[in-house]
This record gives C-alpha cells, structure tokens and sequence, in this order.
C-alpha cells in the first residue's frame, strides 16, 4: 500500500504510537524512534502522527511522561499493599522500583535523562517529581514516629533512590554473584533502614 493509500485515521493511534515507540526503545535504542517509521508500523499515513505528537521530541515527551505514570503507579501500588509501617513500605518500595527498572530499562534510562536534560519539558519535569515525592513520604512520617533519626527528608529520600538504583544496575549487569534480585534488594533496603534508626 502507497503512503497516499494508508488510512489517515486510527481509533486509538496515539496509544498504538507510544506503544510501537517503546518497544522500538527497547529493541533498538531511542535513535531508532522515527514518527515516519512508527506511521508505517501502525499502518497509517505519515502525516498522522503529527495530529498528537508535534514532532519527535514532542512522542518522546509523551512517552517519558507515561513510563513516570506506570512508575509511579507500581510504587504506590507497592506501598498500598505493604504492612502499614515504614520499614516495610520502603522494602516494598525497593523491590516494585528495582522490578520496574529490569523491566523497563531503556525507557527508564530515557526518563531520567529526559527530565535532566536542559529545557526539559514542564510535564515531565512533574511526572518524574512523584515517584521521589512518595520516598519523601515514607522518611518524613517514619521521622515523625521516631522510628528513624533527624535529616532532610529529601537527601535520605535521593540516597534511597540512589541504593535501589544501583542494585537495579548492577542486576543489570549480570553482578550479583550468584544471589536473586530479591535478596539482593532485601539486603540493601534492611542496611538503608538499620543505618537510619534512632539508637
């Protein structure tokens, strides 16, 4: 079928977009993402994708924006269903981040990078303020029982990010030595909190 012959129309295309552009990330990295070859895979004409993306960068957004959605999703799932205390929530936490992360990892190496990067889009600058806000959350309530000592909320907040991160990246990279990823992020959510507790 010539491009003058594909349908311009699609019930759902932007959701057939972002999901051939996210699996197109994962197979073949972000250079890989083109809006004309995404039309072709959707079997649309080439112009439509522009009636919901602008351009490319405009589905990247969008799609970084939807990675922090599920992201940020999995966690609160996580904490809702973790016992009601701080301990565990953070624990819970860990290993829905740390799953997410081996699941998703060229789109989470995307999503990070996008809401660093100079003039990032306002939208996905908030979308990638809530997975940490929640962090924040566990430490800030934890501090008020006096189950952990004093500190800025959100530094102890970035250092948790910043062990499950690792122990999702070193996962990634085969170096776990023989033990799972859920001992693993066992291990180092009970080192995090035993070195946060009020002596």
């Amino acid at each position: 079928m010539s491009d003058a012959e594909q349908p311009y129309h699609h019930g759902s295309l932007r959701q057939v977009l972002l999901t051939r552009a996210e699996s197109t990330l994962e197979e073949d990295g972000v250079d890989g993402i083109s809006l004309r070859r995404l039309a072709r895979e959707a079997g649309v004409s080439h112009a439509a994708p522009s009636k919901h993306f602008r351009d490319r960068q405009a589905l990247l957004d969008a799609l970084v924006e939807s990675g922090f959605r599920r992201l940020t999703e999995a966690l609160e799932q996580a904490f809702d269903e973790a016992e009601p205390h701080a301990r565990a929530r953070l624990g819970a936490l860990a290993s829905a981040y740390v799953t997410f992360a081996l699941t998703h990892r060229e789109l989470l190496a995307l999503m990070y990078s996008s809401k660093q990067a100079p003039g990032a889009a306002a939208a996905v600058v908030e979308a990638g303020r809530t997975p940490m806000d929640l962090t924040v959350r566990i430490v800030t309530e934890a501090q008020a029982a006096g189950d952990i000592g004093p500190g800025d909320p959100l530094h102890i907040a970035l250092v948790a990010f910043a062990t499950f991160h690792g122990v999702a990246a070193v996962a990634a990279g085969g170096m776990l030595y023989g033990a799972s990823v859920d001992e693993v992020v066992a291990a180092a959510s009970d080192t995090f909190w035993r070195g946060l507790i009020l002596e």
